[in-house]
């Protein structure tokens, strides 16, 4: 049985209940920090009602043994929260198809959900990455290609490198997801560099032209700052999907569900429901 959280009577924004479809936080999980099955049990043991996806960053899955990784995995699973791969594709692309098949084979075998298919440090032709996410959902996967106008994200550039390089055409950007949810990906990511991440001053219209052009439902913006995600549920309200550190779900959650803020969110992120009395759910 679920448990009650306590404080029934203190009115807050309702959530859906998991699994849902808007609203979703993923969070990271091992890179900047080690995380094993207590501290993971931790986390959602208290907070795991707030946690829709557990994302290995930077290959690290790679490292654990399997055991230690399977228990983990496991652990997500014990509280409905999917687990996704991060962006390692791109590492294993430059490897060849055989690569492909065999990374695909044991996401599938060891208990992942997710596939992220990123291109940050690759080139791919549209007609390619379309093929990947057909072939990810073939397997049984969940294909979450990310998307963005920065050339070499996730590489901690700094802004004046981002700015040196330019970015690229978000109608391209925007085309390539179009293709990909066509093809039954099941979400895509917005990369944060070139928009919010790494530069010297945010460039928002770019964010707003993914939501408006792609629709909120579809995609999860990377948002591993405050103040971008305050802003992204400023913008789009409590139930914008978004991607968070994992010691950031508390200060998101509180956001979301209008309990407490900043001074430009206090009093302003609410939701309305028929029913007065699901707001205290």
């Amino acid at each position: 049985m679920r448990n009650q959280r306590a404080f029934q009577k203190i009115r807050m924004n309702s959530r859906q209940e998991k699994p849902r479809n808007k609203g979703l936080t993923e969070i990271r999980g091992p890179y900047y920090a080690v995380m094993g099955t207590n501290y993971l049990r931790d986390i959602l043991e208290t907070m795991g009602d707030y946690v829709d996806i557990l994302k290995f960053s930077g290959g690290s899955f790679t490292l654990y043994p399997e055991d230690k990784l399977r228990e983990l995995l496991d652990l997500a699973h014990e509280y409905d929260v999917k687990v996704s791969t991060g962006g390692f594709m791109e590492t294993v692309l430059t490897q060849g198809s055989e690569a492909v098949d065999h990374y695909l084979d044991e996401c599938k075998r060891l208990g992942f959900d997710i596939i992220e298919i990123s291109t940050g440090f690759i080139t791919m032709p549209t007609d390619d990455i379309v093929r990947l996410v057909e072939k990810v959902q073939k397997k049984g996967l969940l294909a979450k290609p990310e998307i963005g106008v920065q050339f070499g994200a996730g590489g901690t550039n700094t802004a004046e490198q981002n700015e040196a390089e330019g970015i690229t055409d978000p109608s391209q950007a925007i085309e390539v997801g179009k293709r990909c949810l066509d093809a039954g990906a099941y979400m895509l990511m917005i990369e944060s560099e070139g928009i919010t991440e790494s530069v010297n001053e945010w460039r928002t219209e770019i964010a707003t032209q993914f939501a408006r052009e792609l629709g909120t439902e579809n995609v999860m913006f990377e948002a591993a700052d405050p103040d971008v995600f305050e802003w992204y549920i400023k913008n789009y309200g409590p139930e914008v999907n978004v991607f968070v550190d994992h010691s950031q779900i508390v200060q998101l959650e509180v956001l979301r569900r209008g309990i407490w803020g900043t001074k430009d969110l206090w009093g302003r992120v609410i939701t309305f429901n028929e029913d007065e009395s699901s707001t205290a759910g």
